[in-house]
């Protein structure tokens, strides 16, 4: 069986303002018509939604996990066909990512890195957190951002595993932003 997140995640920024602090920062940096892999779409899907504004004209692939935010990404979809232009979601586990399956992107958000990994990922071959790390920073042209969330309740796993990730990845750290560590790829 697939290793889901059987809940729906509405925004709650007191407790997870990581998509928030997100999409401050793209507008602090004016990181308009960027390609955004994002990690963790939330049912409330502000990522997606904030990014096809206007002013800031982004992309964004999300996944999630949880059948329910699937669900509430179908119904945005159709109730707002105009916003598929620049927003799509897909439902599966990230750590069965596969690199041929995935466009390039200019920013990628690894916030719930560490939560999702157990051995229920191991019965059917899933990648590792430092594996799903590479994959990411492989499809992440040079220049472009991969970004962390520090106040993930797992954010201990990504934390430790940061300095080989970058002494097998050509990225950087680079100055946060808020609760938002932040690595820019260099080749």
């Amino acid at each position: 069986m697939l290793n889901i997140w059987d809940a729906y995640w509405g925004l709650e920024i007191e407790q997870c303002p990581c998509d928030v602090h997100f999409v401050e920062w793209l507008e602090e940096q004016r990181l308009t018509g960027k390609r955004i892999y994002h990690f963790g779409t939330g049912g409330h899907h502000y990522v997606g939604m904030r990014c096809a504004e206007p002013a800031l004209d982004n992309t964004v692939l999300g996944i999630t996990a949880s059948p329910q935010e699937y669900e509430s990404f179908i119904k945005l979809a159709t109730e707002n066909p105009t916003l598929t232009k620049t927003y799509s979601a897909y439902f599966g586990d990230i750590y069965t990512s596969n690199a041929r399956l995935l466009p390039r992107f200019d920013i990628v958000t690894l916030f719930h890195c560490g939560e999702f990994r157990s051995e229920k990922n191991d019965a059917y071959g899933a990648l590792t957190d430092l594996e799903v790390m590479k994959l990411f920073a492989d499809q992440t042209d040079a220049g472009g951002h991969i970004l962390f969330y520090t106040g993930s309740y797992a954010y201990d796993i990504p934390e430790r595993l940061i300095a080989d990730w970058m002494k097998s990845c050509p990225v950087e750290e680079v100055e946060g932003f808020k609760t938002l560590r932040i690595f820019r790829k260099t080749a």
